[in-house]
């Protein structure tokens, strides 16, 4: 868990850090930065044949050694397999649309263990009539109490003798899921990522004094949610209402709350269901960009009290031990929060079934030909009459169809001055919602480059809410930048 000494670009040494706080530098200027990140973005190939063939090249030329190195082939190999994931899962999707219900969907692979036993005076975990959600979302392969103690410690209560290597072995199975905690807890997909890095700093130097009291999760999830709670007392972030931009008809409804750091999660990166058996089961609500935007209201602490209370089904003194906190005291913050957070989620949720997923990939389909065939008239017969469209970190917001197609009027009509170019789309799952990856050919050129990433939120046959996000995080979703003319 040492900071590399050497620029993963280059090989130069990286500047000192004397006198200085904050993160390490990753590479030694803004060239290498610039030319790594190129690198990774480096067009994939066309096929199915030539990504599997670029995959086993990039696994012959990965090396151990230097670290930032074989971190780097690492990460492109990853982006690769992504890649490959996401065109076998359009495939598997598009010959079992209505003949086979995924039991993912429909039932727990596993069930999950029993709630932990309440505290006194606990107003209920999961399953309880008051919880926002029915079930855990993360399911404790060992009780809070068992687990991989001597791991870090061995039983004579000598000091840990884990090397890095050791260490890292031990903790990486919890990456995923700790990076979902994360998100769920900022709303940020880079901030998760940085959240975990520092999860495992903050472990990594807290390790000798690791006492084996709880599991290795249950340790790791408390110095990550202590990490999300300085991460809001740096930021104080809170949550704004969108603004009348002038000249712009945003429709007659209120303004949306305004997320500015809300981000998407991609579905690839969730945990799988050997990692967590009962998670694919129940973790879509609680992924949702709807409820993570919403989440975003309460107070830090009372945020952190919800998700370990009603989320992962921690018990009241549980929570109380993570945070510091009295049992009476997280009771009375989960009180606080539950009502805050119901007032601001829809009122109908959607039960999520084989037969919905394939009507919402019918909309997503015709969402996508309406947008390439340049079709205003198909594209605003998808909308519902409310629909509300956000494009954070932007100031762009439009409520009610009829806003909506004034916005999109002038950038879908060659004709117009503002036309923007030719789209076409690649399908993709965000926070347990569909997706679609839009890319634009700018008129006078031969390439669509990444322009915009479209999360739906459908109920029924009709779209009731898109939220447009910059394209930085295609790579995480197994989306390429750019794409070639041709089809």
């Amino acid at each position: 868990m040492v900071a590399d000494t050497a620029c993963p670009s280059c090989g130069k040494p990286l500047p000192g850090r004397a006198g200085r706080t904050g993160r390490s530098s990753v590479y030694c200027s803004a060239a290498c930065r610039q030319k790594a990140y190129r690198d990774r973005r480096a067009a994939p190939a066309d096929t199915v044949r030539g990504l599997i063939a670029a995959i086993g090249r990039q696994v012959e030329d990965l090396v151990p050694q230097p670290p930032s190195v074989f971190y780097s082939g690492v990460n492109d190999l990853a982006s690769s397999v992504g890649q490959l994931r996401r065109i076998a899962r359009v495939a598997r999707d598009s010959a079992t649309d209505g003949s086979v219900t995924p039991a993912a969907v429909t039932e727990p692979a596993v069930s999950p263990p029993p709630s932990s036993p309440a505290s006194p005076g606990d107003p209920g975990g999961p399953g309880s009539p008051d919880s926002v959600t029915h079930d855990r979302v993360t399911h404790d392969q060992a009780t809070p109490d068992s687990g991989p103690r001597e791991a870090l410690a061995h039983d004579s209560g000598a000091e840990s003798v884990l090397d890095e290597s050791g260490f890292a072995v031990l903790v990486e199975p919890y990456r995923r899921e700790l990076r979902v905690h994360c998100y769920r807890m900022s709303g940020s997909y880079d901030d998760a990522e940085d959240l975990v890095q520092e999860t495992f700093l903050r472990a990594w130097r807290a390790r000798e004094g690791y006492a084996g009291k709880a599991s290795v999760r249950t340790w790791l999830y408390r110095i990550a949610t202590n990490a999300c709670l300085d991460l809001q007392r740096r930021t104080a972030r809170r949550p704004q209402r969108y603004e009348p931009l002038p000249g712009m008809n945003h429709g007659s409804a209120e303004p949306p709350a305004r997320v500015t750091w809300l981000q998407p999660y991609p579905d690839e990166d969730l945990p799988s269901a050997q990692e967590q058996p009962d998670a694919l089961a129940v973790s879509r609500e609680t992924l949702e960009l709807v409820f993570l935007a919403a989440i975003q209201h309460l107070p830090a602490r009372q945020r952190a009290v919800l998700v370990l209370r009603d989320v992962l089904g921690l018990s009241a003194a549980e929570t109380a031990e993570a945070l510091e906190m009295t049992v009476a005291s997280v009771n009375s913050a989960l009180q606080r929060a539950r009502p805050t957070l119901r007032d601001r989620l829809p009122r109908h949720r959607t039960e999520w079934t084989a037969e919905t997923d394939a009507r919402e990939r019918e909309v997503l389909r015709r969402y996508m030909a309406a947008a390439e065939s340049l079709d205003l008239t198909l594209f605003t017969g998808l909308l519902s009459e409310d629909i509300a469209l956000t494009m954070p970190p932007n100031p762009f917001w439009f409520v009610g169809r009829e806003a909506i197609t004034e916005f999109l009027r002038i950038s879908l009509d060659p004709a117009s001055p503002m036309f923007l170019g030719h789209w076409r789309h690649l399908p993709a799952r965000a926070n347990g919602q569909l997706a679609a990856g839009g890319y634009v050919r700018r008129p006078g050129t031969t390439v669509y480059r990444a322009q915009v990433l479209d999360v739906l939120r459908i109920e029924g046959d009709r779209i009731v809410e898109i939220t447009s996000f910059e394209p930085h995080l295609f790579p995480a979703f197994g989306l390429p930048l750019r794409l070639p003319a041709d089809r």
